[in-house]
Formats: structure tokens, sequence, C-alpha cells
């Protein structure tokens, strides 16, 4: 300890004497260590922290499975929700829950609260903590129970003032009266969870006997003890089997269940972005670390007296060693705090920015910070980085030839670039890897490129969206909700500045329902339908205020209501899938028969136009068949679970911007429904949030690219420079016998642009066969796009012999008398 405490002060000695050495390793340092911890922040929060819930990794998902979507997909229907709750051999405390809002009218205002529609199991399996009172029984979570509702500890403090009276008392919500029967402590926030905290809860009251194949939440459980997965899963695959038997015409061929890691679910289509941005910031960190090795082999040859002088009075190999590598590790630690403070800080600032839609990060990223994983792994980082980049120079150093470092007195032996073969292979991998990330962020750049590019089939300019809750019985029938949308239609068209309005159940890029249909008089070769797509509900004017073109036939108009016969239009996309060159005007659909009680009441319905695509599952994926039905023409019994499960969307198109109508959009639909709205957002702002992910790639790309490039940039910088101040002499010769100026440039330029035309030729290869893995996260380019690979090697090349002229600039100036006079 002794000994490491005095290699330590002799390291910070020179670090002293040293400053601008100093400055420039720790700044290199410091930014590919704070990048690197500022990634490892978000993976840590999104990855690796574990749920805060008790055995966290015996909760597992229920997941539907097929041959197309491999992993699954975690939607529930209430008939297979009820199947598998049966599984008590492998499960128990399963659960079925959503998310809803609900119009809590007991103020002086009405107010839309976030509510979760949850089974009585759902406490128990997530282990929320009662405050007060008591959670559901399972009478309670029967159809027609009572009326009862759980509340969130901050709901209870922000709007009824912690009264502790409270249980017992009833909330109008949506219009029925809710008793409070309990209030759930503040340490369980259910964000963590995925999306945003309901702010109480409510009883699902599924039907236990239920054939509703409607897929419209999400259940979970947990493994039963001393259960492993694999068996878990074995057994939904079978179980899978018996619910095909029990209801064919809900599976396809290929379909079936199984469980999955609840926390393996939430991040699955977070994880690919965060490992190819841990790669990138990798890189980020490798090429610091050349850049001060390449520093200290620098410092190395001015030290080889002292090396030298150091064995002469009796220090042996090992222990020359350790003191270099003490300077090093300080160095790197010394990187490390300053980086992680920068590293934390700034990621907390893009997050702010554009949280990319990742999963348990919480609001603008506030859930991302230091915790012991994020500490461990800079401290980690930072020692192991100290290492990496000092060993060779402390290698190197410590073989010194006494005689001739003695004798040496100038200090610049070595001098040539064959004599520096560890600096020049270290510019090497600099450059090769700084093509790699450049190339990686040109992909990422073109991807976001053609996202932006990509006709959506819609136009969002001048577009304002906002839901309303509809509350209560009266909207459960269909003519409630037709006579609500034709009143707040007429009201919103009246206004001055309105352009056009619709409402539907399903916002553009913001999902929607899916249901199954039949072609009358089309033989079925496999099943009972012939395929399946996007199901929605519209008024008339829908396709005007997103001007959506209608290719053949006719839109939706008034007169489709409830008494007319039944009509469908459908998209492009399903004409050609399922009538190729036919026309499909005048055929007929029957949507969803069999599948839903709710659809028992389903009539055949007539196709009266082929509407333009969509791109609703969205901009980087082709539109699939959509279904359009005129809001008026849905059976009752749908329209009251849609009611239940989906607010209203409100599309309203304005001739100038649409935010400075939204107040008097809010008031004439208040004046008309009594009922609140939320979720005010422009169609622009939806589409920029469907891109989120892609653009928090770009700008974390764009930053590590940048960072590679400069850090490259002076890494062939620094080793010419330094190379040109070591053969001083010898260029003073060169020119004393007759060398011009250009044939002095030429030499420092063909010398160091030699080793970055290896290290791209090298960083070309690599990226080759990397870019492959980045596949999934690209769109509208190639892995292998001919114009990245020709760019980028080319900007690179720019920047390196800009970074070589300026060396061989200084070279072409020495005076020959000066040199010579140089010892």
């Amino acid at each position: 300890m002794e000994l490491f405490l005095q290699d330590l002060k002799h390291a910070f000695r020179m670090f002293k004497q040293n400053r601008v050495f100093t400055a420039a390793a720790i700044a290199a340092l410091a930014l590919g260590i704070g990048a690197n911890t500022a990634i490892f922040s978000v993976v840590s929060a999104v990855l690796l922290k574990p749920l805060p819930f008790s055995e966290p990794d015996r909760l597992v998902f229920f997941m539907n499975t097929s041959a197309q979507n491999g992993f699954g997909n975690p939607a529930s229907s209430p008939a297979k929700f009820a199947h598998w709750r049966q599984e008590t051999t492998v499960i128990q405390d399963a659960s079925a829950f959503r998310t809803n809002v609900l119009n809590y009218t007991g103020g002086a205002f009405p107010e839309q609260l976030r509510a979760g529609q949850v089974s009585a199991d759902y406490f128990k399996l997530f282990g929320a903590p009662v405050f007060r009172g008591r959670t559901f029984s399972r009478e309670e979570d029967l159809p027609n129970g009572p009326h009862v509702a759980v509340l969130t500890h901050g709901l209870w403090t922000r709007r009824f003032g912690s009264d502790p009276a409270i249980i017992g008392k009833t909330l109008l919500l949506s219009g029925d009266p809710h008793e409070v029967i309990g209030i759930i402590g503040p340490q369980f926030d259910i964000a963590e969870f995925g999306g945003d905290s309901p702010e109480l809860w409510i009883p699902f009251q599924l039907d236990p006997n239920t054939i509703d194949q409607g897929h419209f939440f999400q259940s979970a459980a947990r493994l039963k003890s001393g259960i492993p997965l694999e068996q878990a899963q074995a057994r939904l695959k079978l179980s899978g089997k018996e619910f095909q038997t029990k209801y064919p015409a809900a599976f396809r061929d290929g379909d079936g269940f199984t469980v999955q890691p609840v926390q393996q679910v939430f991040v699955r289509n977070a994880r690919p972005t965060l490992l190819i941005l841990s790669a990138a910031v990798a890189f980020v960190l490798l090429i610091a670390c050349a850049n001060v090795a390449n520093l200290l082999l620098v410092r190395a040859t001015a030290r080889k007296r002292e090396v030298a002088l150091r064995s002469a009075i009796g220090a042996g190999r090992g222990r020359i060693v350790r003191q270099l590598l003490t300077e090093s590790v300080a160095l790197s630690v010394l990187g490390g705090a300053i980086g992680l403070v920068f590293g934390v800080l700034g990621i907390r600032v893009l997050l702010s920015i554009n949280t990319a839609g990742l999963p348990r990060i919480g609001e603008d990223g506030v859930l991302v910070g230091l915790d012991w994983r994020v500490l461990l792994f800079t401290a980690v980082v930072s020692v192991g980085t100290g290492v990496l980049f000092g060993l060779i120079p402390a290698l190197q150093s410590s073989r010194t030839d006494l005689t001739t470092a003695l004798k040496d007195s100038t200090g610049r032996s070595g001098a040539t670039l064959r004599h520096n073969k560890a600096r020049s292979t270290l510019v090497v991998v600099e450059v090769a890897l700084a093509l790699l990330l450049l190339v990686g962020s040109a992909l990422l750049i073109r991807t976001l490129v053609a996202l932006r590019s990509v006709e959506p089939g819609f136009d969002a300019s001048n577009v304002l969206t906002m839901r309303m809750s509809l509350t209560g019985p009266k909207y459960f029938q269909t003519a409630g909700v037709e006579h609500l949308v034709r009143d707040g239609l007429e009201r919103l068209r009246g206004l001055p500045g309105v352009e056009a309005a619709a409402a539907t159940c399903c916002v553009p890029l913001e999902g929607g329902y899916g249901l199954p249909f039949r072609i009358i008089g089309r033989p079925l070769e496999k099943g009972p339908f012939h395929g399946g797509g996007a199901w929605l509900t519209v008024s008339a004017g829908y396709f005007d205020a997103f001007k959506i073109p209608i290719k053949r036939g006719r839109g939706f108009n008034d007169r489709d209501d409830a008494v007319a016969p039944p009509v469908v239009l459908i998209n492009e996309a399903m004409a050609k899938q399922y009538w190729k060159d036919k026309d499909p005007i005048g055929e007929r659909l029957m949507i969803g028969g069999g599948v839903m009680k709710e659809l028992a009441t389903e009539r055949e319905r007539q196709i009266i136009g082929v509407v333009s695509d969509v791109r609703d599952g969205g901009l980087n994926n082709d539109p699939g068949p959509h279904m359009y039905v005129p809001n008026a023409q849905v059976p009752d019994a749908l329209n009251a679970l849609n009611v239940r499960i989906t607010p209203v969307a409100w599309v309203v198109r304005t001739r100038g911007e649409p935010y400075a109508m939204s107040t008097a959009i809010q008031e004439q639909l208040r004046q008309s429904s009594g009922l609140p709205v939320s979720d005010v957002r422009s169609m622009e702002e939806v589409v920029s949030r469907s891109i989120s992910r892609q653009r928090f790639n770009v700008m974390l790309m764009t930053v590590f690219g940048s960072s590679a490039l400069l850090l490259a940039g002076i890494g062939i910088y620094g080793l010419m420079a330094y190379s040109v101040e070591q053969r001083t002499q010898e260029i003073g010769i060169r020119i004393a016998l007759g060398a011009e100026a250009d044939q002095v440039r030429r030499m420092v330029v063909l010398q160091g642009m030699r080793l970055a035309v290896i290290g791209v030729v090298v960083g070309l290869g690599a990226a080759f066969g990397l870019t492959r893995l980045m596949a999934s996260a690209l769109y509208g380019v190639q892995p292998r796009d001919p114009a990245v690979f020709i760019v980028i090697p080319v900007v690179l090349t720019l920047v390196s012999l800009v970074a070589v002229w300026l060396p061989a600039r200084r070279a072409s100036m020495v005076n020959p008398l000066t040199a010579l006079r140089t010892q």
C-alpha cells in the first residue's frame, strides 16, 4: 500500500509538470467514459434494473405465438384469459389489466382520470401495498358486480386532500357511482411496468364463461414456486392445442400460446437499439484509449532517460511497469470521474428532448440516473481503460536500452515511423473504428431521411386531434354515440377556420382494432375466414379531414346510418391482396362473425369504395388490409364495448395553425356533450412521435460519429506532428541537400496517408460485415448501401488529409541551419 501511495504521489507530480498532456488525456477519457456511462445508465434502467415487484423473475406475460410473429405478442381476449387462468398447475395470481380514461364529474368541472381496469388478483400479483381499506374481492370482479374503486395515494392526496374519510364515499366515474374501498401506498408505481401510471383502479368484471375473442387488454401471472419457465412454456403450448379444439374459429395454423418473462417482453423493442448504441459508444471509448495511448507513447520517448536512470539505480522492470500503470490508471479515474458527471447530466438532457419511447425511464427520463450499477460500471471501465491504454506504453518504456538511452541527449531516438509501429497501429485502429461509427451513423441518418420522406397516406398538416371518454349508459347504444358525434361535428364545422372535422375510434399511427373477415360467395380454402385486417369506425368527413384519397367508389355520408344498408370501405392493399385485378366494389364481407358475442348481430356489408393506403402500423411498415365502417352502423353490443375501452377521437382540419383553435374546439365539444377532452395533439406531433426512436438513434450516433471523427483526426495529426518534430534534423539535412518544400510535404503526407488508408480499408472490411447487425434498425436503405460506403471513406480520408497536411506544411518550412544546430 505504501508503494502504491508513493507511485500515486509521483503520478500527480508528473501530471502537474505536464499540464497540457494531462488536460488532453483527461479530456479524451472523459469523452469516452462519459459517453459509455450515459448509455449504460439507460441500459441499466431499461434492461438490467429488476422490476420493483416481489420476485420479478417469476412474473410472466401470457403470449400469443404464430409462425409469423415468432416471439409472440401479449394481447389477450376474454376467452383466452379465462382459459389461461385455469392453468393452475404452473401459474398463480393470473390477472388481466388495461389502462383507460374515466370522467370524474364530482368536482366543479369534469376531469379525466387515468384508470386501470384490472382483475381481482392484480394487486396480489404485483404486491401493491394497501395504505387504507382493501382491494377488490373475487365477487366484485364478476359481471354485474358492485361498482367499486381503489385510489392511488397520489390521487387521494391531490384530488381529495388526503381525506381519511374517503373510504366508503361514492365517486361518479363516467356516469356510474363507484364506492371507494381502498388506497394503495405511495411506493407502488406501476409506471415501471410500462406506460402511464393509473390514478385509480376499477374491477375488470370479465365473464369467466365468455367466448369473446376480441383482444383489448394484457394479462400476466406468477410462476408457481419451483416451476421453471421452460415447464410453464411447455404446458402453455399444450394449452394452445386445447384452446384450438374448443375454438377452431379463433386459431389459424401455427398459432399457439406461451409465457415470457415480463421484463423481457417490455424491453424487446428497445433492446436492439440499446445494443447498437452500446457497441457504438464502446468504439468511441476505444478510440479515446488509442489517442491517450499514443500520447503516453510520445511522452514515453521523452522519458527514456528518466526510465533508464531508474533502472540503473536498481528499479526492476516490474516496478517501472507498475509506476507507469499507476499513472495511466490515475489519469483514467480522473477522466472517469468527470465523464460520470457529464455523462449522466448529458443523457438526462437528451432524454428530456426525446425519450425515444423507451420503457421504464419515466417522463423525460426521470428514472435514469446514478445507481450502484452505473457507479460500478464507471469504476470498472475507468480502471480497465487505464490498464488498456497504459499497458503497451508501460511495457515499451520498461524495455529501454540503458546504454543507448543514457548516451542519447536529444530524446529523439526511434523517430521514424518504422520505429513507431505501436503508435502507427493505434492510429490505424482509430481510423478503422471511426469509419465503423460514421458508417453506422450515416445509415441511421439515411433511415430517418427515408422515414420523413415516406408518404403516410394522409396529410398531417393543420390537423388537431383530441380524445373524449364517453360517460353514462346512454352511450352504450350506437344511437347515443351517433347523436353526440353529429351534434359535435355540426358545431365544429360551424367554427370559422375549420376546414373539415370527423370522429373515429383510432387515429393513424396510434393503433386500433383487428378483425377477421369472410368474402361472401367465395369458397373458404383453410379455416373459417379468408383473412383479417385493421377495423376502424369513422364518421362522414374522416377522409376529408385527413385528405385520404378515395380511389374508387364513394366515401361515407350522413345517409349511412343505422337504418341504411350496412357498408364498408377497404384500402388498396386489401383490394390488391384479395381481388388482385378485379374490382371489389359491390362485393360483400362478413366481418368478425363468430369471433365475439358483440358481433353476433353484425350483418353482411357491401364494399362501396376503395381508399388510398395509410401506413397505420408505422411509417416503416407497409400498409396491410384496412376496413372502415360508419360509426352509425356499429352493432350496439360492440359499440358498448368500444365505449368502455376506447375514447372517441375527434379530428379537426383547420385553415391555419391547429393549436390556435384548440380552445375554441374544446369549448364547442364541452358545450355539446358536457364532457372534457384529453390528449390534445397535432397530427404532425403524432407523426413525429412515431419516429422518435429513429431520431434518438440518429442524435446519439451523430454525436458518437462526430466524436470519433474528431478523435481520429487528432490522433493522426498528433502522430505526424510528433514524427516531424522528432525528424527535424533529418528534414533539415534533406532541405540542405537540395530537397524542395513540395518534396518534403509529399514525403510527410504520404507517410501519414498510408496509415489513414490502411485504417479506412480495415474499417470498410469490418463495416461490411458488422452493418448487417443493424438491419432491423434500418428502413429505406440497405446495410451495405453503396452511397454510404463511398461517401464516408472519402470524408474520413479528407479529414485525415487535413490532419496530415498541417504537420507536413510545418515540415516543409524547417530552417536547415536551425535544424542542424539542434542537439
